[in-house]
């Protein structure tokens, strides 16, 4: 195809050599090897090996996405003591040897009789807690829950639950197997009108018998408390003194019984027998 003549000014330029572009080319990436290997050496103569992590002190904890946490300031750690104006734990019952057990818990108390091991011995374990008005767990929750913190204990079986009327008002109850050591049938409850006031646990009869509801009425109806506690436990357990069952503790029963025969004032008469007279 001939030129185009009419405008001669504007003719295609010839294409550069691809030779040279070449070279150009790789003139650029060895100039940019150079450089990156002048780097590198410069690095690695002024870099300098860094020393091993100290290791963490006691007071501080690593998160699994390696952020430690520093607290404020480390506490010994100190036994938990009950809150104040509770008052202490008794049963009120001769003969009785109790435990109270280290509280878990500043607003809780515990308190045992017997031993769960002892298959002829009663075993009664009981916790109170103050300021309960919030909801709780279920019955069955809470026995298991306290079996598994104390004595280590394990919840296997259930049975019939119930009501049982007692000084506290009524008490729910729950027939459960606890397993230890030795297996025993046993009846969990928990106080259902004893507020801010809760008292739960279990009672286990001799011989791996269940207890009997007169059992545990009688059982909770030896609960007291020694010293002041503040206004509203009083409150509760003066209460509950009041509806005490004197058919529970034989000692009161029996002075029960001496002044229902009293009539007034009138001693009974005695009667003596007449003087022997010498014989002749």
């Amino acid at each position: 195809m001939a030129p185009d003549e009419t405008f001669p000014d504007l003719a295609p330029a010839a294409p550069a050599p691809r030779r040279w572009r070449l070279v150009a080319f790789t003139g650029r990436a060895v100039g940019a090897v150079l450089v990156i290997g002048a780097l590198s050496l410069f690095s690695r103569e002024t870099k300098r090996p860094a020393d091993p992590p100290a290791p963490a002190p006691a007071s501080v904890t690593t998160t699994d996405l390696g952020i430690a946490f520093v607290p404020a300031m480390t506490l010994n750690a100190r036994p938990v003591a009950p809150a104040a104006g509770t008052g202490r734990l008794r049963l009120d019952r001769a003969g009785e040897p109790v435990r109270i057990e280290p509280p878990r818990n500043p607003q809780e108390q515990t308190l045992a009789s017997g031993d769960f091991s002892a298959i002829e011995e009663t075993h009664l374990r009981l916790t109170l807690t103050r300021d309960a008005a919030e909801p709780q767990p279920g019955l069955f929750v809470t026995l298991a829950r306290r079996a598994a913190e104390g004595p280590n204990l394990a919840v296997v079986r259930t049975g019939a639950r119930g009501r049982v009327a007692t000084k506290f008002g009524a008490v729910e109850t729950l027939e459960a197997t606890l397993s230890g050591d030795r297996r025993r049938i046993c009846t969990g409850f928990v106080t259902l009108e004893a507020r801010p006031v809760r008292v739960d646990g279990w009672l286990c009869a001799p011989l791996g018998q269940p207890p009997e509801p007169r059992a545990l009425a009688c059982a909770l109806d030896g609960l007291a408390l020694d010293g002041r506690a503040d206004p509203a436990i009083d409150a509760v357990f003066t209460e509950a003194e009041a509806r005490r069952d004197p058919a529970c503790d034989p000692i009161r029963a029996l002075s029960a019984q001496d002044l229902a025969g009293r009539t007034g004032s009138i001693a009974p008469r005695r009667t003596t027998p007449p003087p022997k007279r010498p014989r002749a």
